[in-house]
C-alpha cells in the first residue's frame, strides 16, 4: 500500500503548514481519523469557527480533504490528505521567510516531542511492565559525512514505515500508538 506523503517545496505552503493550531489539527486527523470542525474544537478547547477557518486553509494548500464519508448534512467531515508532510530545510535555506516557517515547525514538533516524553514520564508506571521494558529512550552519537547521513535516515525510516503499514497491528487490542521520533542532526561539540 505505502504511506503518502506530501512534500511541501514553497515558502507559502510551509506557512501555512507552520501555524501551531493547524499542525495540531492534522496531526489529530492522522491519528484519530476524521473529524468535523467541532469535533476537533472540543478536542482542543478551541471554537468551531476557529478550527473551520483553519481546516479550510489546511484544504487550501492541499493538506486536508473531505471524508468520503459523511454522516451528516449538517457538518462537513475532514481527513488528512496524506500520512505524512515532509520538507528539506535546505529548501528554505535562501529565504528569511522560508527560514521564520521552518523554524515555527521545528518549535512545534519540538513541543509535541517533548509534551509526548514527559506524559510518558509522568505515566509510565500505569502502562505496566511489558510496555516499561519495551519502550526505549536512547541517544548514540556516530561519524558520517551528509550522504552517509542520508543514507541511514532513508534506511531507518524504511524500516519504520513497514511498522507503520502494518494493518493488523491497528486492530489488535494489544497494541498502542507509539511515538517514534527520529533525529538524525549533525552537532560541532558532542559534550
Amino acid at each position: 500500500m505505502g504511506l503518502s506523503s506530501k512534500r511541501i517545496d514553497d515558502v507559502e505552503t510551509l506557512r501555512a503548514f507552520a501555524h501551531p493550531l493547524r499542525m495540531k489539527l492534522l496531526g489529530r486527523l492522522r491519528t484519530a481519523g476524521s473529524a468535523t470542525a467541532s469535533e476537533l474544537g472540543r478536542h482542543f478547547g478551541e471554537s468551531s469557527g476557529s478550527t473551520s477557518y483553519h481546516l479550510r486553509q489546511l484544504e487550501r494548500f492541499g493538506f486536508v480533504v473531505e471524508d468520503d464519508e459523511q454522516l451528516s448534512r449538517r457538518e462537513r467531515r475532514w481527513r488528512a490528505a496524506h500520512d505524512v508532510t515532509s520538507w528539506h530545510a535546505g529548501d528554505f535555506a535562501d529565504s528569511e521567510a522560508g527560514r521564520a516557517a521552518e523554524a515555527v515547525v521545528g518549535r512545534a514538533q519540538l513541543g509535541i516531542m517533548l509534551d509526548r516524553l514527559e506524559r510518558w514520564r509522568a505515566e509510565r508506571h500505569e502502562w505496566g511492565r511489558e510496555w516499561l521494558d519495551a519502550a526505549g529512550h536512547s541517544d548514540m552519537m556516530l561519524f558520517a559525512r551528509p550522504e552517509d547521513l542520508r543514507a541511514l535516515t532513508e534506511e531507518l525510516e524504511a524500516v519504520i514505515t513497514r511498522y507503520v503499514e502494518n494493518p493488523r497491528l491497528a486492530d489488535d487490542p494489544d497494541a498502542a500508538q507509539v511515538s517514534l521520533h527520529l533525529l538524525t542532526i549533525p552537532a560541532r561539540d558532542a559534550s
